[in-house]
């Protein structure tokens, strides 16, 4: 089981821990209008950010960011996922204008949480970790963050989009 801290203090990841190569494992979440969106609703170059909450500063950074970087690039799409309700996620998309980003909960089953390796056992929320997936669902590049608080590398993960 990977570690990861919040502001220093040690969590449990549970799930499995992916690594670059691997075939994106399949998941269930649910879209702002209630409804199951899987992995197979997904195309084309993919970046899949696990976030704790939308509602906190670094989220919202990383997320505008995100958005902002991909409506430069052709066929990609950034997926947000996190324990946030789906009414939540769409006033946040709402009032921050984010149009390349979809966003996710993975409230009702813990899916993604667990089948990508960033369920937080101790407090029930998703990890910050960056999944970048090509056309073919294979995992080009991963960063899981060992502390929750910072930003993800978007350097990289951007470089691994093109």
């Amino acid at each position: 089981m990977m570690k990861v801290t919040f502001n220093g203090s040690p969590l449990t990841l549970e799930g499995n821990t992916l690594k670059v190569g691997d075939t994106v494992p399949n998941f269930t979440a649910i879209g702002n209008d209630l409804n199951p969106v899987s992995l197979n609703d997904t195309k084309g170059k993919r970046v899949f950010l696990s976030v704790p909450s939308l509602d906190t500063s670094v989220c919202d950074i990383e997320v505008r960011k995100f958005n902002e970087e991909v409506s430069k690039l052709s066929n990609v799409h950034v997926y947000t996922l996190s324990m946030d309700l789906p009414f939540a996620q769409a006033k946040w998309c709402g009032a921050a204008n984010i149009n390349n980003v979809t966003t996710l909960s993975d409230y009702k089953d813990r899916e993604f949480g667990k089948n990508f390796g960033v369920y937080i056992k101790e407090l029930g929320l998703l990890s910050r970790a960056v999944f970048v997936v090509d056309e073919n669902n294979k995992i080009t590049y991963i960063e899981y963050l060992e502390e929750i608080t910072n930003e993800p590398n978007y350097e990289k993960a951007l470089q691994a989009l093109k």
